[in-house]
């Protein structure tokens, strides 16, 4: 069936885990005929939780896409992980949404989830809407709840419906204001929301006053109602009982009447060559523009890429291109996905989510287009939480190694925040992730899929290397073995950079004593000490060299001389120029009982933490906000599991790096010795 763009809406179900997010998904799904019978989490049955570890553990580890229809309306649904370990799909799943419904328990009220991703949301300028769901279960706490998320999140979250009847009915407040309510006055709660949406349109403002609203039309209340809550003026909040249903197609009329379809929502920012922001018109007559933010390894399909168009059209049989590439790949299937079904279709439309398979060349984040006006699009990298979690690991029978690499490259296509590193000099594969279950569930998953089981012990740290100082180095590399020889010479300066500026390469050399075409090589000799380290085998970063003069000799000179030549002349003024060993620093966020707190605090002091504050949530939980150097807290899930009888959970994200203490720089430099002398 034909539609248009302004019949569409996107939306990502978010928020803590258990709130009840795959239920309101499946339940969705069930009013708008898309399922026969709701499917259940506990018996493994729903359409969205699909893989054997998600039904064996009782949650989502992935994103789930789905399409309702509502009356004229297609509301694509994107069902998202609760848990903190699988953040890097649920936050992908912003890249391809309008609005962020963030899903709230009403029994256990504001969690740690609902926090972070109503920040994450409002962070991609998306327009937010809170459900409050398992409404019948206390109804009694709902008035006191409405109270707490206004406070926590500020006044703009306004109910636009109110239970009634103990929690059996959901009643708008928007459209009408008579009914009696379980708390509240209809009445007032349709005041107060109106006047919140009329306000921030000077002309529907003024149509209000003059005529009253009666005289609105139902376009006026719906602009003024989108403007809100594209500009964060308003976060609506609704009521729902994913399990019984009531308040499902209050929900759905929400989403149909009032929340932006993909013309009026916050597209993310698409950059030119020149890293210069660009507009996309969500209009299916101009060059198609799309983005992928999921890659799934369907052993049946094969490779499929899940993309969200922003611009244009995309058709079977269309021509598109992958980022800069030239040579384009042709649709040969497109497909709308119901879970881990996928229906064929004839198009996809601009703000329509779909996919195409066995496309080996797309990875996570491509950018697809028709046109080579747009070669150089590319979307503005996402702030995804860096893997600091990290085993290295090896397969447990011999003769596997090439299954396991293909193996890892597979989930790490699938999981932005799943990374994998080869480490030469150790001869050492090393997966990272966002906690010790993360990687667990990765390697389990790894085990079913693709056969292949691994032994891990704990990596290397991720220390870097840097400099404190200025110094200048030189070296002249000369070999005579006979015939031509080699030879080149170079004269460099170091200087620190700000931390997080990375590597800048300088050509300072005047007239012509090193030709330009040796410039690279000694790029390349700089860049090949940088990755092996000067003092203590760590990459090197945040400084700048300037190759200021040289040597060079019109036979004898070669690539390989200057490569040597500024290897040799780098770690040569890295030497003088006060090199430290930099740790990684990471943000800490712990989730307890109160009871624990005082084991809690007293153990991350005993890790070089720094504890920057608390935030009390209902229940009787605490949350530690701290600083702590990663290398302190290898053992740290085991011992939060014994402080807080298994209660407690935990995250981390990088912060930044700073230099390690001098004791800690002596036994890791000292360490290395024998390392550097066999080289």
């Amino acid at each position: 069936m034909s539609h248009a763009t302004e019949t569409i809406r996107n939306i990502a179900l978010a928020g803590h885990a258990g709130a009840g997010k795959t239920t309101l998904f499946e339940a969705l799904l069930h009013a708008g005929g898309v399922i026969q019978a709701m499917g259940s989490v506990e018996r493994g049955t729903t359409l969205s939780d699909t893989d054997e570890q998600e039904k064996a553990r009782g949650h989502s580890i992935d994103t789930a896409v789905a399409c309702v229809p509502f009356r004229d309306t297609r509301i694509n649904l994107i069902d998202t992980p609760g848990y903190a370990d699988f953040r890097g799909p649920t936050l992908s799943a912003f890249a391809a949404v309008e609005t962020v419904a963030v899903v709230v328990n009403a029994s256990n009220g504001i969690e740690y989830g609902t926090r972070r991703m109503m920040q994450r949301a409002a962070e991609r300028g998306l327009a937010r809407v809170l459900v409050v769901n398992k409404i019948d279960a206390d109804p009694g706490r709902l008035a006191a709840l409405v109270e707490a998320l206004r406070e926590e999140f500020g006044p703009q979250c306004l109910p636009v419906n109110l239970p009634a009847q103990g929690g059996q009915q959901v009643l708008d407040c928007f459209f009408h204001g008579e009914g009696a309510t379980d708390f509240s006055s209809l009445a007032e709660a349709h005041q107060r929301i109106l006047d919140q949406v009329v306000e921030i349109n000077e002309s529907v403002m003024g149509h209000y006053l003059d005529a009253g609203e009666d005289d609105l039309s139902p376009q006026e209340l719906h602009d003024a109602f989108e403007q809100c809550l594209r500009e964060g003026h308003l976060v609506p909040i609704c009521f729902v009982s994913a399990r019984t249903g009531v308040g499902i197609p209050a929900f759905l009329e929400l989403a149909d009447r009032l929340l932006p379809h993909p013309g009026e929502g916050n597209p993310p920012p698409f950059l030119n060559g020149e890293d210069e922001r660009i507009t996309v018109n969500a209009d299916p007559r101009q060059h198609a523009i799309a983005d992928v933010f999921k890659i799934v390894n369907d052993p049946f399909v094969g490779k499929l890429s899940v993309f969200r168009v922003w611009q244009g059209t995309i058709r079977r049989d269309t021509q598109l291109f992958v980022d800069d590439s030239k040579k384009p790949f042709k649709v040969g299937h497109l497909f709308r996905l119901r879970g881990r079904h996928h229906d064929e279709i004839e198009q996809a439309i601009a703000g329509d989510i779909a996919a195409v398979a066995k496309v080996e060349d797309i990875h996570f984040d491509a950018v697809l287009h028709d046109s080579h006006d747009e070669d150089r699009i590319h979307l503005a990298p996402m702030a995804l939480p860096q893997p600091m979690f990290g085993l290295a690991l090896e397969p447990k029978h011999k003769g596997q190694e090439q299954k396991l690499s293909q193996a890892l490259a597979r989930l790490a296509e699938e999981d932005p925040c799943f990374r994998v590193e080869h480490h030469k000099e150790l001869n050492e594969t090393v997966v990272r992730g966002l906690s010790d279950l993360h990687l667990k569930v990765m390697l389990e998953r790894m085990k079913e899929r693709y056969g292949v089981e691994v032994q891990t012990h704990p990596p290397r740290i991720a220390y870097r290397e840097t400099i404190a100082g200025h110094a200048e180095g030189h070296h002249r590399h000369k070999k005579q073995t006979g015939g031509a020889g080699q030879f080149g010479e170079v004269f460099l300066r170091v200087e620190p950079l700000d931390r997080g500026a990375g590597f800048e390469f300088v050509d300072a050399v005047k007239g012509g004593v090193i030709p330009g075409q040796f410039l690279p090589a000694i790029e390349k000799g700089i860049r090949q000490a940088m990755e092996t380290g000067a003092i203590a085998g760590y990459p090197i970063q945040d400084l700048r060299v300037t190759v200021y003069d040289g040597k060079y000799h019109p036979v004898d000179s070669k690539e390989v001389a200057f490569i040597s030549a500024g290897r040799k002349a780098f770690l040569d003024a890295v030497g003088k120029a006060r090199p430290i060993v930099l740790e990684p620093i990471v943000d800490v966020e712990v989730a307890i009982p109160e009871t624990s707190v005082g084991d809690v605090t007293g153990g991350l002091a005993g890790k070089r933490a720094r504890i920057l504050g608390t935030d009390t949530l209902r229940g009787g939980e605490l949350v530690i906000k701290a600083q702590a150097p990663l290398a302190e807290l290898t053992d740290y899930p085991t011992e939060l599991k014994a402080m807080t009888g298994g209660r407690g959970r935990y995250s981390l994200d990088l912060s930044h790096y700073e230099p390690v203490p001098a004791p800690v720089q002596k036994q890791l430099t000292e360490a290395w010795k024998p390392h550097a002398e066999e080289d």
